[in-house]
């Protein structure tokens, strides 16, 4: 699956001349945080987000920096402060530095990138114009759309059981030297030691998504690494 797949095509957009009045409008109306901005010919030029409008004149809440601390940053980056709290216009209000991807990217490198510049929705763009968005809700959706077409197959206990020495194998965090695994009638018995209570956790959502498992039973026993103190599984849990 990649950005065409899952991107939102019918996108609402602003240019720069539009107020930012307006902008906010739009954005409270459509319950979105932020939108992307094209020039006449639909080529991206901007984004304006909720984070561009924080810090406005209107609200009381323009930047104010101590003046050592202004002569240190320059004037460039007070000018700046102003200009966001004081612009009446998208155009100068926008973030200018858009960080967007081709249709073609998958859901992998487009998540990368959402964590990494700390964005909800990148704008998809083909040659010199915007195509679409992808927001963190497609990827919701598509993680919804996949669940619901995912057929549920039977399986034996052999298939269980080998199914999940598979996806453990392929975990750095798994202890799998001091794993038994059990199958019964579609329930996953795991036992052995481990010497983080996370990897209880990870064990078990393993076993849980692996098709035809009908349930899990931990008989894990947790080892402390520096006192080597073992505590049995409370099994009310």
């Amino acid at each position: 699956m990649n950005a065409a797949d899952i991107m939102t095509n019918d996108v609402l957009t602003l240019n720069a001349e539009t107020s930012v009045l307006d902008a906010a409008r739009l954005m409270l109306q459509h319950r979105v945080s932020g939108l992307p901005v094209l020039d006449w010919q639909g080529r991206l030029v901007g984004v304006l987000t909720e984070g561009d409008l924080l810090r406005r004149t209107e609200t009381g809440t323009e930047r104010r920096r101590s003046h050592w601390l202004e002569l240190l940053l320059g004037p460039g980056r007070a000018a700046q402060d102003y200009i966001h709290a004081h612009a009446r216009k998208v155009g100068e209000a926008m973030s200018e530095n858009v960080i967007h991807v081709a249709p073609d990217a998958t859901l992998e490198q487009i998540v990368a990138l959402m964590e990494k510049h700390h964005v909800k929705r990148l704008p998809v763009v083909a040659g010199d114009k915007m195509v679409g968005i992808v927001s963190r809700a497609d990827l919701l959706r598509a993680l919804v759309a996949d669940a619901e077409k995912a057929p549920t197959l039977p399986a034996t206990d052999e298939e269980i059981r080998a199914n999940l020495l598979a996806e453990i194998d392929k975990q750095r965090w798994a202890p799998r030297a001091v794993l038994r695994i059990a199958v019964s009638h579609g329930i996953v018995e795991l036992r052995g030691t481990i010497t983080d209570e996370r990897e209880r956790l990870a064990l078990r959502i393993a076993a849980e998504n692996i098709p035809g498992v009908k349930g899990v039973t931990d008989h894990l026993i947790f080892v402390d690494p520096l006192s080597g103190m073992a505590i049995e599984p409370d099994e009310k849990k």
